[in-house]
């Protein structure tokens, strides 16, 4: 448990936490520094062919096999990036044998996790949990996946405890971001299958995901003096109200669950003049996901008709698909992960993800890539932790993954 938790702590204190404003890839020069640094350290594990793309801000990496068998190739992916959420300066605290009661974050700032607000809090009861303190998030997202992969390989290679296929492992940034795996280089990593290793608690196992598009909406309006308005003045920000008003008030996050999709309005900003919305449209049916499209579309057609002297533009782009329409093709890594849970005795906990990991993008790029659990809960805020238990049974299940494929 020790070497998991010292690494794992190590890494936190690193802030590699991406910016969507950027032009740059990786979004921040912090991740490209920690991939030089992993660099190091997987080569000190002894992996080989290890390798920094400055171009895409991936390090990969591969363990030989050592099997005479003809086993195909298989890969583990987590990202270097955390959330956009107060990421420097973390301080994590641990709590041994937790017993089920209230953890005091920061007593100052009287902040609290209480599973009488976080009801999961009771499946860690006798657990070893590592918090935040309060004022940051953990980075449990990513870097427990980050931790378990480097920790199951560093094993594997010394330990040698079964034969086994080749082996590669890749850290990439800008997840959160949703473009970390834009430029992924599946000729390089060269699997036919792969996990990405970004869940949360234990047994996930995801092979669907959202279809995703993001909107910006910019609309202009007719800024006059309120005294002479009637009739002459278009309010952006009134307009920008009314467009929210026009799509389907359930669909939206507070009110969904499963696979039910929606629209989230992420950032509003405006004058009288000037008003910008920015909107990210989520469902796992494609049909429906086009649907949604398009009465978005149609809103904002509706609004431009009835301002005719003002003007509401629409740039929207689609982020990634549901990766479960190809990975339901062929079922191979879904049937491994499973098969190495249950010899676990980790009861497999298979849901759609209410999100999307690089797995969603590398699936289409050829590479099915579903998605195993971390251990840790609460992710992007200040109430994160992660149970070091199931961290640790992470790093068994890709083991056990690796184990099962060779035979």
């Amino acid at each position: 448990m020790q070497p998991f938790i010292e690494r794992f702590i190590r890494y936190i204190k690193i802030d590699t936490r991406s910016d969507a404003s950027s032009p740059t890839v990786p979004s921040t020069k912090a991740q490209l520094d920690f991939a030089y640094m992993l660099k190091d350290e997987l080569i000190e594990i002894g992996c080989e062919n290890v390798f920094v793309n400055d171009d895409n801000g991936f390090v990969m990496a591969t363990i030989a096999k050592t099997t005479n068998k003809n086993v195909p190739a298989i890969g583990f992916i987590a990202h270097i990036d955390t959330a956009d959420f107060e990421s420097r300066n973390i301080k994590p605290q641990i709590v041994s044998d937790y017993d089920g009661q209230e953890i005091i974050l920061n007593k100052e700032l009287d902040v609290i996790l209480s599973p009488i607000q976080f009801p999961n809090l009771n499946n860690y009861i006798g657990h070893t949990l590592i918090t935040t303190d309060g004022t940051t998030l953990l980075g449990a997202d990513n870097k427990a996946g980050m931790v378990a992969i480097i920790e199951a390989m560093k094993m594997l290679i010394a330990d040698q405890p079964f034969e086994h296929g080749e082996i590669r492992i890749a850290f990439g940034p800008d997840e959160e971001i949703g473009r970390g795996a834009n430029l992924f280089d599946v000729k390089a990593f060269n699997t036919e299958f792969a996990y990405t290793v970004d869940g949360s608690f234990k047994g996930q196992l995801e092979y669907e995901s959202f279809n995703a598009a993001g909107a910006t909406i910019t609309i202009k309006g007719v800024s006059v003096h309120p005294g002479t308005a009637k009739n002459t003045m278009i309010n952006a920000i009134k307009v920008a109200m009314e467009l929210d008003s026009m799509l389907p008030q359930d669909a939206v996050p507070e009110k969904t669950e499963k696979r039910e999709g929606f629209y989230l309005c992420t950032q509003m900003e405006g004058t009288i003049e000037d008003a910008t919305m920015h909107y990210i449209i989520r469902d796992h049916d494609r049909d429906l996901f086009e649907a949604k499209k398009a009465h978005l579309e149609a809103v904002v057609a509706q609004l431009n008709e009835k301002y005719a002297k003002g003007h509401i533009e629409l740039d929207m782009q689609d982020s990634y698909y549901n990766m479960g329409d190809v990975i339901k093709k062929d079922m191979r890594s879904v049937e491994l992960a499973k098969a190495a849970m249950l010899e676990l005795g980790i009861k497999p906990i298979i849901e759609p993800i209410r999100g999307g990991t690089d797995g969603s993008k590398i699936t289409y790029m050829g590479i099915p890539t579903p998605n195993l659990f971390t251990g840790g809960e609460n992710f992007h805020g200040k109430f994160e932790f992660l149970s070091v238990n199931d961290a640790l049974l992470s790093k068994q299940t890709i083991l056990k993954i690796v184990e099962l494929h060779a035979k």
